[in-house]
């Protein structure tokens, strides 16, 4: 079996296992990275990410007078995550990224020239304000895939003959002499060659677990719904197998693996790269989510925005995996969104005016493309003629065209009345949501779905999909993986997605948003630091 060596082996080629290698190769070490994926792909799932980030502090923050501290996004995170009165390692991560995430993210990625847009956006607010009590969502100019490239051009110009790349290779053991690390098994997955790696330090960067659904079923929560059917939005080959390893024969915590980051409404990639392939849909606000039968889903309505963990146990929990958003064309104009850099060209390719107009008149070229390639998108002048469509997508005769038209009026109705005497909880949200400036340019002021000149009509069919791990290998302030006795596994270390963002699991129940970039730097550098100064 050939034999390499190397100072660091890097186990996965995403943004943590890039930024761990970046900043050993700044630091003089020889770096090997172990990269399941192909070259083309290299830099995971942020390569097609949208780049949105939980930030604290910033100086888009102040301009905006918006008064936050670390002290005030630490309790807003310990009051959404629900994490438990034990979890030492991850109420310790979640107080070092409210109180780093300024330093060693923003400022770190500006100093590579790296920009964000200047408005903050206010998402995850808590059904009841129990979320975000501030706007912390700051949207990376030119999306993640900038942030991918400017990391890969960083990790080449530091190379200096120090790096080692094994695309499509796969760590299979991680061996140990001497109680410490001392090497890792390598399989060539094209060839199933195999191959050692002796190497003192070994960082797990393979990301989650949620790129496996057989996977993700066997650890999803009893007490939570699941549903028959789920579209994928993470990456296949994030299946958990490295953690496991790492927990089964070298003692790891893999802990808060039942928590998931999923999104409510995906639908199926147009051009899908693999089974299952979704698209992850910022919702409408102003759209009415319905179940199968073209009902609204209720009593309390599911409008994105405020818990997203709420809403996918509300569509998991319905009689069939599919629910339906209903809009008009006045709606979708203005809030149809997709996740993701593949269709939000305008801010991946940095086109400023062409963004401002899209922002300011709608984007009718994003749902000419969805008409025109997505199954899952639905256009017709009428409700009865809509609903025809809808059960011929599902070979079902599910929707009744008087339901879906009665769904309708009820809903009309509260404008009828007149605003003051309006009760219904989406058009509170809304309003409340249209207090903000950036929400109120996208999202519209509420009127009646069947007012003149709003359609045709949309329905758009949509599914939970997979996203993100919460959970992972429990690891220490250094990232340093941690032992049944929450003692450090010499020479092993998680960042990223791999250690559930920090510590197994720092987000506990339910994201901020935008933490698992930013948790992917912040637990990379933390790695590095440690490595670097002899940990």
């Amino acid at each position: 079996m050939a034999t390499t060596q190397t100072d660091l082996l890097v186990a996965g080629g995403g943004i943590a296992g890039i930024v761990v290698a970046l900043e050993a190769l700044r630091a003089g070490r020889r770096v090997l990275i172990v990269d399941r994926d192909t070259p083309e792909r290299f830099g995971g799932l942020a390569r097609w990410a949208f780049g949105g980030m939980a930030l604290v502090g910033t100086p888009q923050q102040a301009r905006m007078k918006i008064p936050d501290t670390p002290e005030r996004a630490l309790a807003d995170w310990l009051r959404f995550a629900e994490l438990a009165p034990d979890d030492a390692w991850p109420r310790a991560w979640a107080a070092h990224y409210v109180e780093r995430s300024r330093a060693e993210v923003y400022d770190w990625l500006s100093g590579m020239g790296l920009r964000f847009l200047p408005a903050v956006n206010w998402v995850e607010r808590g059904r009841v304000g129990e979320g975000n009590s501030l706007p912390r969502y700051h949207v990376l100019w030119g999306t993640s895939l900038a942030l991918t490239r400017r990391l890969i051009d960083a990790l080449r110009a530091a190379d200096g003959g120090r790096l080692t790349t094994l695309h499509r290779h796969r760590v299979v053991g991680i061996e140990r002499a001497a109680g410490r690390v001392s090497g890792v098994q390598v399989v060539d997955e094209a060839s199933g060659a195999e191959s050692r790696v002796d190497a003192p330090v070994v960082v797990v960067a393979s990301g989650g677990l949620n790129g496996s659904h057989a996977e993700a079923r066997r650890n999803w929560p009893h007490d939570r719904p699941c549903p028959r059917e789920m579209l994928n939005g993470a990456n296949p080959l994030a299946d958990g197998a490295l953690a496991h390893l790492v927990a089964d024969r070298l003692g790891g915590q893999l802990t808060h693996v039942g928590e998931m980051w999923n999104y409510a409404a995906g639908i199926a990639h147009p051009q899908p790269q693999f089974p299952g392939h979704g698209l992850s849909l910022i919702p409408a606000k102003s759209a009415l989510w319905l179940d199968h039968q073209g009902r609204r889903i209720g009593p309390e309505p599911l409008v994105t925005g405020f818990d997203t963990h709420w809403l996918c146990q509300r569509v998991a929990a319905q009689a069939q995996p599919w629910t339906w958003q209903l809009m008009n064309r006045r709606i979708a104009l203005r809030e149809f969104a997709i996740s993701g850099a593949e269709h939000n060209a305008r801010i991946r390719d940095r086109q400023f005016l062409r963004f401002l107009a899209e922002t300011l008149f709608g984007n009718p070229r994003l749902l000419r493309q969805m008409q025109r390639e997505s199954a899952d998108f639905l256009v017709d002048d009428t409700l009865a003629g809509l609903a025809a469509k809808m059960n011929a997508l599902t070979a079902t005769r599910d929707v009744d065209a008087a339901v879906l038209t009665q769904t309708v009026a009820a809903f009309d109705a509260n404008f009828a009345r007149g605003a003051s005497l309006e009760n219904d909880v989406q058009l509170r949200q809304i309003r409340h949501a249209r207090q903000w400036g950036p929400d109120r340019l996208r999202t519209c002021k509420p009127a009646p779905l069947t007012r003149r000149g709003t359609g045709p009509f949309i329905a758009i069919r949509t599914r939970l999909i997979t996203r993100k791990s919460l959970g992972g290998l429990r690891t220490d302030l250094s990232s340093r993986v941690l032992d049944a006795a929450d003692a450090p596994i010499p020479g092993l270390y998680a960042v990223g997605e791999a250690a559930g963002f920090g510590g197994g699991g720092a987000s506990g129940k339910r994201s901020l948003e935008g933490t698992f970039l930013p948790g992917c730097i912040l637990t990379a550098r933390a790695a590095a630091r440690a490595i670097n100064q002899g940990g």
